[in-house]
């Protein structure tokens, strides 16, 4: 079993950085978790922690129940990936592997046997011979992590490794990983500043901000009810749209008003919003959640069209509302949508958030 447990986790770097605060975690044995944050909201350095690359300050951390806060790297059983490849650029990706396993005194015939496993599972067997100069960024992530799987440990750390590669290279990186996971179920931790690696990869996710841990959840639970507006605007491509608005209760409907903007509310979010009648309140509304059309709900407005991006199988509308902007998403690629055009936008039934605008949290009944 390889479950890692975080309790009160604290880094300080001297008297004036708090660079992870009283972070707790539990993740299960063989679950994958992805730590996602902008940079600096210490996720890198809670992954550090965790392979004995950093002292920890204060609080526990737990590989399979030991406690492993005072174990160097090499005793902890963990193989970690980073963004840089690590590679010895003097010898072969044979070697490359075999190097951890040598460093062990085992044996060449089962080090051989554990090459030829990994370089099954990721191709590499036409690479075994070759230096990493002679390799593409791809194939050296690849390496990268047929190094961590000869050493089988009990925990996967990935630090930001796909940093390094083109679009094209990241999407097919990230299905390798997965696959991997597939084939080798093992505890595994990835951080990323990236959403959607995050949102795509992990059976959970964590998400952080300036050291402290904001939600965790599975990706579809942190999309639909994020714990903040924070959560709200980081999870989700193109970014949640907030606007400021006024809550009206009107003689048989609730409704929220903006500068040339009025949505009548569903039910459920008139029930959580009536404390607030007559206050302004943040709502979100994702760009996927707004349509092109009329909506007989009372959740339409009008927008004037300010950028189209053209994006072949759909267009992205940046549309302005009185000072307000949005971004829908989702529009078929054959609408012709110019700038400057007046166009009519429906947000879908039950997809608006509402959170409070000094405490950021949402506004639920």
């Amino acid at each position: 079993m390889a479950a890692i447990s975080l309790s009160k986790l604290n880094k300080h770097y001297g008297t004036l950085f708090h660079a992870v605060k009283d972070v707790d975690l539990e993740i299960a044995d063989k679950e994958f978790v992805a730590l996602v944050g902008p940079s600096g909201c210490g996720k890198s350095t809670t992954l550090r922690m965790i392979a004995g690359l950093e002292d920890v300050t204060s609080g526990e951390i737990r590989i399979g129940g030991q406690l492993v806060n005072h174990l160097p790297p090499r005793d902890r059983d963990v193989a970690m990936v980073f963004q840089n490849y690590a590679l010895y650029q003097h010898m072969s990706v044979y070697d490359n592997l075999a190097f951890g396993l040598r460093n062990k005194r085992v044996a060449e015939r089962e080090i051989k046997a554990a090459i030829d496993r990994a370089a099954d599972i990721l191709g590499l067997h036409e690479l075994l011979q070759r230096k990493p100069k002679q390799l593409s960024g791809g194939q050296q992530q690849r390496v990268a992590l047929g190094r961590c799987i000869v050493r089988n440990p009990r925990v996967f750390l990935f630090d930001e490794p796909l940093s390094n590669l083109d679009a094209k290279l990241r999407a097919r990186m990230r299905i390798e990983i997965k696959r991997l996971h597939a084939q080798i179920p093992t505890t595994s931790v990835f951080v990323t500043h990236d959403q959607i690696e995050a949102m795509t990869l992990g059976d959970r996710v964590v998400i952080m901000r300036d050291g402290r841990v904001q939600q965790i959840g599975t990706p579809l639970a942190v999309y639909e009810r994020p714990a903040n507006r924070f959560v709200a605007g980081f999870i989700g491509a193109p970014a949640m749209n907030f606007i400021d608005v006024t809550v009206r209760r009107g003689a048989d409907a609730m409704a929220v008003e903006a500068a040339g903007l009025r949505l009548t509310v569903t039910a459920a979010d008139a029930r959580a919003l009536a404390p607030h009648d007559g206050r302004q309140v943040v709502m979100g509304v994702r760009p996927e959640h707004l349509v092109l059309g009329d909506s007989a709900s009372g959740f339409s407005f009008d927008a004037r069209v300010e950028v189209v991006e053209q994006l072949g199988s759909e267009i992205l509308l940046e549309t302005r509302v009185g000072a307000d902007s949005l971004t829908v998403a989702r529009v078929p690629a054959e609408m012709k949508v110019a700038r400057g055009d007046q166009v009519r936008l429906s947000a879908q039934v039950g997809r608006l958030h509402f959170f409070d605008p000094e405490s950021e949290l949402p506004i639920s009944g």
